[in-house]
């Protein structure tokens, strides 16, 4: 069974094999609607079951395009509105809906929900987010960099403010790739030491740093998120904690004269980053957006026995 809990459940061949393929879909089918199946229709007759724990925009309306572009069909269900949301088991909700769906994507708070719904189910299991990592939205950010001419191997990322869940897949994806990641983080903030000591066994560099310039100086890429995640208590406290890592004209100016910029979004305008920044000449945030629909096709593709 292929479930795509993180990025190391495929590991780096089969992630390299999935962003051929996206960019392969994606150009052959340049200019169509967005509803049309590609022309193979891959899995014609398939059905993914999304489950939402979490508000979401891009996860829940690029993960519908996406099995609508092969072929199949989706069923979008909160958990609130589910008997999931009254008590029944993740377990107990992984065993019925294995019978009704051929996949089942989820995106909730404590990465254990995700493992044991994988536990449980008969089909494929996709994290869309926990709070401990997001492997679909790194798969999306590998394309991106790729797509526009970033080379994976000794890349130099730099990560500005908190040590989240995004950062955590980065850094995997970094073990597996072969890139060095420069994260500028508020003591406190720090990423996650499990996944730092799995990229450094690798023999790549995670460095650590408690000044913004130092961590983008010389950047081949900078990269931030929203300071405050869905549900985090103290907000306050964390927001005065993260000011000095806001994503600016001058922390640009300290990264490479060609480095790009990424942001998952949503962005908090004026505090991770400013406009100019996102809406500048080096943004990519807009490609990164829709390459969750072209790389999410090929973690679905991947996830039943497709690539």
């Amino acid at each position: 069974m292929r479930h795509f809990l993180n990025l190391s459940d495929a590991g780096g061949d089969a992630i390299a094999a999935m962003l051929a393929d996206a960019i392969d879909r994606k150009a052959a089918r340049a200019g169509w609607p967005k509803g049309k199946p590609d022309a193979d229709a891959p899995l014609a007759g398939h059905v993914l079951a999304m489950i939402f724990e979490k508000n979401s925009t891009r996860t829940r309306a690029s993960f519908d395009i996406a099995i609508r572009q092969l072929g199949g069909s989706a069923m979008v269900m909160d958990a609130g509105s589910m008997q999931l949301g009254r008590g029944e088991t993740i377990a107990d909700t992984a065993r019925v809906l294995s019978r009704y769906a051929d996949a089942i994507m989820i995106r909730t708070d404590d990465h254990a929900k995700v493992e044991d719904m994988a536990a449980h189910a008969s089909v494929p299991v996709i994290n869309g987010l926990t709070d401990l990592s997001h492997p679909c939205q790194i798969v999306a950010d590998l394309l991106t960099l790729v797509e526009h001419g970033k080379a994976l191997p000794g890349l130099e990322l730099a990560w500005l403010g908190d040590g989240n869940n995004v950062l955590s897949s980065l850094i995997e994806a970094a073990g597996l790739f072969g890139f060095h990641i420069r994260a500028g983080c508020p003591q406190g903030y720090e990423p996650d030491p499990g996944f730092v000591e799995a990229a450094r066994a690798r023999g790549v560099r995670i460095d650590l740093f408690c000044d913004a310039r130092e961590a983008a100086a010389g950047a081949d890429v900078v990269v931030t998120d929203t300071w405050v995640s869905m549900g985090q208590a103290h907000a306050h406290n964390k927001l005065a904690a993260m000011a000095p890592f806001q994503v600016d004209e001058r922390l640009m100016e300290e990264a490479k004269a060609d480095a790009l910029f990424l942001h998952c979004l949503p962005a908090h305008r004026g505090e991770e980053v400013v406009d100019a920044v996102i809406d500048g000449p080096q943004s990519r945030v807009w490609d990164e957006a829709e390459n969750r629909v072209h790389a999410q096709k090929s973690v679905l593709l991947w996830a039943l026995g497709h690539l």
